[in-house]
């Protein structure tokens, strides 16, 4: 990759975190081929249209595609610098499954020349830039790969993980420091120079190893924190007390940032990294383990308490608010508000009323179910019963005269001026503010 030259690029796998990426490095002035796996996806690309909610880039895509810069197939074609952003599961058991990536390392492999640079963005065990690298020079003997030669590689191979928000992926691709670990020091650098044309944050570089656990450790962070609010809610439901008035008083300390809870955590990030670890090292990591599961956990304490809320009801229509991780993005990976209303409607049936501004229709979860797809109008004139599983602005926007009337279950504390309603017979104030 010449200084004077800029590379072009193969991005593998066109999803939440490639194709904003790939759009972010053509806007830089390097032509990108992005590679997918669906052709349906790979047509609206080249189209210059977008499969996937994000602000600001359908203008960006559409912008970078009419230039030339980005061009989308379901082949990997020969580049200077190939990155990889495809997904790492678990599987029923929480080991991680990165079949996806050696199945990517295999595709970029066999068009590899000397002086090329691969990256692996995908969240990964620690270890997994190795295991690509060694995939590599199996596939390719005829290449010098780093680490495994003591003369100077034909090839450099890097991690250096994502570390964005959903809603402001375009800024933080930008703005965002990088870490970026080396198969080897030099590999790190060759990583780096890349890099350096597109990040305004600080990029740091260190091993691969370093760089993989670090990207874990980020979002276990992130996972403990949150446990830790999902508890005290709990504890307040037990006691009977308002947990967002616990949480802003306690927060009034000048040494307390209690997070806010919620139905539980979502996301592909924080509600999958933190097993990496566990698996990882199963016997060190009591407390990251016990924080996926409170977290887990809430998903079933909400479920029972919008039951009772419900039953308490009997007649009443009820509007789940909210199908997605987080707010005002139509990412449902590993949401619990999707989990929560899906279980909601099996039990409920056509009581069951769906409000996801972000959706075109029902997930697959409510398939056989009699659960209905409809709009925050229509919630408010029908339903009776409002469950807040999700704190997108459509919903923080309605006013109290619109549901001071209703049976509320506020799982994500939008709405604090809401009534408190009637306890059932058995428990805790149902303001549920969970």
């Amino acid at each position: 990759m010449k200084s004077d030259v800029k590379p072009d690029v193969c991005v593998v796998g066109l999803g939440y975190i490639g194709l904003p990426t790939a759009a972010v490095v053509a806007r830089a002035g390097c032509r990108v081929h992005g590679v997918d796996v669906t052709q349906s996806v790979v047509d609206t690309i080249n189209r210059g249209e977008i499969h996937i909610e994000e602000v600001d880039l359908d203008g960006l895509v559409q912008g970078v595609v009419a230039r030339g810069l980005l061009t989308a197939s379901t082949e990997v074609a020969p580049c200077d610098v190939f990155i990889i952003a495809v997904p790492t599961p678990f599987d029923k058991n929480h080991a991680p499954d990165i079949s996806y990536v050696l199945a990517a390392g295999e595709a970029v492999a066999k068009v590899l020349k000397p002086g090329d640079c691969v990256i692996l963005e995908s969240t990964s065990p620690v270890g997994t830039t190795e295991a690509l690298r060694d995939l590599i020079a199996s596939a390719r003997p005829d290449l010098k790969c780093p680490g495994l030669t003591s003369e100077t590689p034909d090839i450099a191979i890097s991690y250096c993980p994502e570390r964005v928000l959903p809603g402001k992926i375009l800024e933080e691709l930008t703005n965002n420091d990088r870490s970026i670990g080396g198969i080897t020091p030099r590999c790190a650098r060759k990583a780096l120079a890349f890099y350096k044309l597109f990040v305004r944050g600080e990029c740091v570089v260190t091993d691969s190893r370093s760089a993989e656990m670090t990207k874990l450790v980020e979002n276990a962070y992130r996972d403990v924190n949150i446990a830790f609010a999902n508890e005290l809610s709990i504890v307040a439901d037990k006691m009977g007390l308002d947990v967002w008035e616990v949480i802003r008083l306690a927060n009034r300390h000048p040494r307390v940032n209690i997070l806010t809870p919620g139905p539980g955590v979502g996301g592909h990030c924080i509600a999958v990294d933190p097993w990496f670890i566990v698996h990882g090292a199963p016997e060190e990591t009591p407390l990251i383990r016990t924080a996926r599961g409170v977290n887990d956990g809430k998903i079933h304490h909400v479920i029972a308490r919008a039951e009772a809320l419900i039953e308490a009801h009997p007649g009443q229509t009820v509007a789940c608010l909210g199908l997605a991780f987080k707010a005002n993005i139509d990412d449902f990976r590993e949401s619990p508000a999707r989990a929560v209303a899906a279980r909601l409607a099996r039990k409920f049936g056509e009581r069951i009323k769906v409000v996801e501004p972000y959706a075109a229709q029902l997930p697959r979860e409510f398939e056989g179910t009699a659960a209905e797809l409809i709009d925050i109008d229509t919630a408010l004139e029908t339903c009776g019963v409002l469950i807040v599983l999700v704190d997108h602005d459509a919903f923080k926007a309605v006013p109290l005269a619109e549901r001071a009337a209703k049976a509320v279950y506020d799982t994500r504390g939008i709405w604090l001026d809401q009534p408190r309603a009637a306890a059932p017979a058995s428990a805790e104030a149902l303001r549920l503010a969970s």
